[in-house]
């Protein structure tokens, strides 16, 4: 849920790789791709590096919220919770990931990847309220959520991505003692996180979440149209 996914997007809208992770919003604006099945990067309850964050402020009370534009398919999350569920709109302010800043000129704050994990791991008596996102869909859906996945314009990949997927699900301990170290937060908080937190194949309830997101997504202006799910 960083950078890495939306550069991957333009790599494969410029057709300069046979296949990426990808941005799950990014398959309604890219001509002619498909999805790879059942690999993914998703949640089926909780994932914590994606969250709305107050200083100790209900999202009832939120008028303004400041976007980490960094991951296209959060910020349309994020519209969709508020104006779906939530009932109402608040006005958008995009921003650089900076807690304090964003906090300062708004009522809360959209954060993605490292910044909102770091903010999850804090203990009781921060002065920050964090929403997960995936917490909040799944109160109103009932569904999991998938935020990206491996998507190609070939007509077959070559590669087997199950494969590495699986081979790097083995090894998530030894992960985690590499990130751990970038973002500090304590080797059982990361393996936690990818362990737990983080689904790397889709079940049906995160099928249909990705469904109904499309969905919703067209209806409130924020992809062009639904196209139909196409797998490789």
């Amino acid at each position: 849920m960083d950078t890495a996914p939306a550069r991957s997007a333009e790599l494969l809208s410029e057709d300069r790789v046979d296949a990426a992770l990808v941005p799950v919003i990014a398959y309604q604006m890219i001509e002619g791709v498909s999805l790879v099945p059942d690999i993914c990067v998703g949640a089926r309850s909780r994932v914590r590096s994606v969250c709305l964050v107050t200083r100790g402020g209900e999202l009832d009370d939120v008028r303004s919220v400041a976007l980490d534009v960094s991951s296209r398919t959060s910020v349309a999350l994020t519209k969709i919770l508020f104006r779906e569920f939530l009932g109402f709109e608040p006005a958008w302010q995009d921003s650089p990931p900076d807690i304090d800043a964003m906090l300062d000129g708004s009522d809360a704050a959209l954060l993605i990847g490292d910044p909102a994990l770091r903010l999850s791991a804090l203990p009781a008596g921060s002065p920050y309220r964090t929403f997960d996102l995936v917490e909040l869909w799944r109160e109103h859906t009932g569904l999991g959520f998938v935020f990206a996945m491996w998507m190609t314009r070939r007509s077959a990949v070559t590669v087997d991505l199950a494969l590495a997927r699986d081979e790097g699900v083995t090894h998530i301990d030894e992960i985690a003692s590499i990130y751990e170290r970038e973002i500090d937060i304590g080797h059982g908080e990361m393996t936690r996180y990818l362990a737990e937190n983080i689904s790397y194949s889709i079940d049906p309830s995160m099928m249909s979440g990705l469904e109904l997101y499309f969905k919703l997504a067209e209806k409130n202006g924020l992809i062009a149209k639904n196209y139909p799910l196409r797998f490789v």
